[in-house]
């Protein structure tokens, strides 16, 4: 599976959800999410742009790997792959005592909205602030949902250059060099 999301900086989510509002988008649901991410004992995934995750939100625990970003347009794909786990603190186990360390913990409550097969996040983001995504989840190559991202950031009244940076990347202070 290729995602394919585009990420902005919004210094007023409010005029965010007016636009969804007035284009009769409801918030889907609204969660508390902690992520906490692993570095491989045998490869640096700050180097190789890639990411390991276990994820704590409302409806139970996920492991996701993330592959390294490429661009695509104005947006960023990269290949993903979740597994739901019954527990969370034993698969951290496993992966402490097979020599992944733990690199850090992102923690942020979303919004949800779904506009078909489109999802619209807003992001208050522990330590960094407000965020929007706009994120598409393909088969097929990234370039049409980019188009689609692009003009629903318009739409939405979203302004600024994207962010190509993750959480991580942000809260790490650093940026890879795409």
């Amino acid at each position: 599976m290729l995602e394919v999301e585009a990420k902005f900086a919004v210094p007023d989510p409010g005029e965010v959800r007016a636009r969804l509002t007035q284009q009769g988008v409801r918030m889907a649901r609204r969660q508390q999410e902690r992520d906490i991410y692993y570095n491989a004992p045998h490869r640096d995934f700050g180097e190789t742009d890639e990411a390991l995750r276990v994820r704590y939100d409302d409806t139970g625990v996920t492991v996701t790997y993330k592959g390294p970003k490429i661009r695509v347009g104005s947006a960023k794909a990269r290949e993903e792959f979740n597994l739901s786990v019954a527990s969370g603190e034993t698969l951290e186990t496993i992966l402490s005592r097979t020599g992944f360390l733990r690199a850090a913990m992102v923690s942020k409550v979303r919004e949800f909205y779904e506009i078909g097969d489109v999802t619209v996040t807003l992001d208050d983001v522990e330590g960094l602030g407000t965020f929007i995504e706009i994120e598409i989840l393909t088969e097929a190559g990234g370039e049409d949902a980019a188009r689609r991202i692009g003009a629903i950031a318009k739409d939405l009244g979203v302004e600024g250059p994207p962010i190509y940076t993750s959480y991580l990347e942000m809260l790490l202070g650093s940026s890879p060099s795409d």
